[in-house]
């Protein structure tokens, strides 16, 4: 007689194993009508499955995020539906849930074009309007072989090859359509309301090169039309932003083959990236950070000892001289903590700050690069903090200020914050891991941060505190990170020691802390938040002097080289061209201000401002413009020489 615990802390009581559904229905019908799964214990469940014993409930609803994403990975099935009734020889891959949809891996002789997304669309709406209920059985192995045989999937025999310990699997029944999944999936079809097909690409089976390539068929989907309406009005913005066709129409950088995953930075470029750089550089002056930089290769064994090569070897790249093995660095910390243990610290000079500007790779898959956003190469803003326990709570302070100072500064306001726990693979006690979780978990709650809890997210040596920024149009992206880490300053680890007030050894923590991430992450970010229109404190050419005549020449490179002293990037046009073309011209490569120079700005010592959007401010002398420049960098964000 199971007895079911609610969230609200009421209970009821069953005489036999009950389904998530039939306590639902118990509840209320209309909570019935609503279920879409359960939370037994914690575990996600399907409304179907039974509980057996003594348990916690919570119902799940399409209210719910989880009801959204198990909404979306239905609607994979939904797809496989569609696709084996419209193309009966498709051989179906894996379906998971992205980020805001779904996709489906398929393998097929017909090439599917956009034409066909619309006919695939088409019918699974018209299969998604009957309601159907979806039915789940738990099959046996023979069983479920001898189906995928018969029905010639020749991929989902090769998933159930792949986990030879299982003696049953999740078959999804969607009328005639059979698909294996370890759910949980929406009981009808009637949840869902709003989704659309949005585009086919090439995908290697299980990301492997050597593999056959699939086409790889992706969706988005969405509670209601009003938010799928939404989010395809902000995807064709993004697609305006594009940070890679923007990157080359600003003449910014570009990426090629000849070097997968790595960005050649072009003179326009690398002056954005070193504004942004040079303003995290005063961030460390101002927080008392000392810079330092690492090798770019070294040996294998230290990272052996740190335990990244267990964690990550298979995404290092590595390399091999004088009978020894190297591997260039994914991470910066086995760096500091080599630095740090050049000298024996005391507890007074703690805490140290070591910071770098750190040129790390790693080998991501050739299917997930994109732009500046996924790359092998780039640059972190890194940091650790070498303190005492007493001291971690003001440190992490220091850390969350830094971070929301900085997203103000580059335009963002609106930060959300994750709070990410112990995962399952992991280095340290659970003591260490208790201790450690209650230290941020009670920094995030003492400064009044609201924050969204991820279990099991934490980074391997310990939990981590992430920071998502929203952009102008509404786009999520997670770029801050401070974790915090007793382990790998420990003696069977890197064994990184201060003397205590005790005169005796003690291990310092460690707190990992970047504020942008990957530089060249942030970079492409704010390429897209501002569309390029960069505020004049970051603009990589920040004024355009322009010559209406040949005879204004010598003016305009005068005028230059004196703003130029005065640490602003100028550039001047002398062309024989007309001016209204130049002003144009320069207006698209979104440069903030075109000064213009005729013969009566060259008789009165000042020239003529046209500020961004074609808007004529009149005429300056210099140290009107000198006046102009400064107040728009103040008022914009922090002033930076580059």
């Amino acid at each position: 007689m199971p007895v079911i615990t609610l969230p609200d802390g009421s209970k009821r009581e069953f005489p036999q194993a009950v389904s998530v559904m039939e306590v639902a229905t118990d509840i209320g019908t209309g909570l019935a009508k609503a279920t879409v799964a359960g939370r037994v214990n914690g575990q996600l469940v399907d409304a179907c499955d039974l509980i057996t014993d003594d348990a916690s409930l919570e119902i799940v609803t399409m209210k719910d995020a989880d009801g959204l994403h198990i909404m979306r990975h239905t609607c994979a099935h939904l797809l496989g539906h569609a696709l084996k009734q419209l193309y009966p020889n498709v051989k179906m891959a894996i379906g998971p849930v992205i980020e805001n949809g779904f996709y489906y891996d398929v393998d097929s002789d017909i090439k599917i074009t956009p034409e066909d997304l619309k006919k695939i669309e088409k019918r699974m709406a018209e299969l998604a309007k009957t309601k159907y209920t979806v039915i789940k059985k738990m099959t046996p192995r023979a069983e479920a072989i001898e189906t995928f045989k018969s029905r010639g999937e020749d991929y989902k025999l090769e998933l159930i090859a792949d986990l030879p310990d299982e003696t049953q699997f999740g078959f999804y029944h969607h009328e005639e359509y059979i698909d294996m999944c370890r759910g949980p999936h929406l009981p009808n079809m009637g949840f869902i309301k709003a989704f659309e097909l949005t585009h086919v690409a090439g995908a290697y089976w299980r990301g492997n090169s050597d593999n056959k390539m699939l086409q790889r068929i992706y969706g988005v989907a969405f509670a209601s039309k009003e938010e799928l309406k939404e989010y395809l009005v902000m995807m064709e913005e993004a697609e305006k932003r594009d940070h890679r066709k923007l990157g080359k129409s600003l003449d910014l950088f570009h990426v090629e083959e000849l070097a997968p995953g790595m960005a050649f930075w072009h003179p326009k470029g690398t002056v954005l990236f070193r504004v942004v750089e040079e303003y995290m550089r005063q961030q460390l002056r101002e927080n008392d950070y000392q810079e330092i930089r690492t090798p770019l290769i070294m040996d294998r064994s230290l990272w052996e000892k740190s335990g990244h090569w267990d964690k990550f070897k298979d995404n290092m790249f590595t390399t091999a001289t004088d009978n020894r093995d190297y591997a260039v660095k994914p991470m910066n910390c086995p760096g500091h903590i080599q630095v740090y243990n050049r000298e024996l610290n005391s507890y007074r000079d703690l805490p140290i700050r070591l910071a770098e500007f750190g040129l790390v790779h790693r080998n991501e898959p050739s299917g997930t690069l994109h732009g500046l956003m996924r790359v092998r190469s780039f640059t972190q803003d890194d940091a650790h903090i070498f303190c005492t326990e007493d001291q971690i709570k003001a440190e992490v302070q220091g850390c969350i200020d830094l971070v929301f100072n900085t997203y103000k500064d580059f335009g963002f306001d609106n930060i959300a914050v994750k709070f990410s726990t112990r995962p399952e693979n992991r280095v340290g006690s659970d003591e260490v891991w208790d201790l450690a979780e209650a230290a941020l978990e009670q920094t995030l709650k003492d400064a009044n941060l609201s924050y969204t809890l991820q279990p099991g997210e934490g980074a391997f040596y310990g939990p981590k505190i992430e920071f998502q920024l929203k952009d102008c149009i509404g786009r999520v992206w997670q770029c801050g990170t401070i974790q915090l880490d007793f382990s790998m300053t420990q003696a069977e680890r890197l064994n990184a020691v201060y003397i205590g007030q005790d005169n005796e050894k003690h291990h310092p923590v460690m707190i990992h802390r970047a504020i942008l991430g990957s530089l060249e992450r942030f970079v492409g970010i704010l390429v897209e938040h501002y569309e390029g229109k960069f505020p004049t404190w970051l603009a990589p050419v920040q004024v355009v002097i322009a010559s209406i005549a040949e005879v204004h020449s010598d003016y305009v490179v005068d005028f230059a080289k004196k703003l130029k002293k005065q640490g602003f990037r100028v550039e001047t046009d002398l062309r024989n061209e007309k001016v209204g073309f130049k002003i144009r011209q320069h207006s698209l490569a979104r440069v903030p201000y075109v000064f213009v120079v005729g013969d009566q700005e060259m008789q009165n010592g000042a020239v003529n401002v046209r500020a961004r959007g074609g808007e004529n401010l009149g005429s300056f002398t210099f140290d009107e413009i000198i006046n102009l420049l400064t107040d728009d960098i103040a008022n914009l964000g922090r002033v930076v020489q580059s």
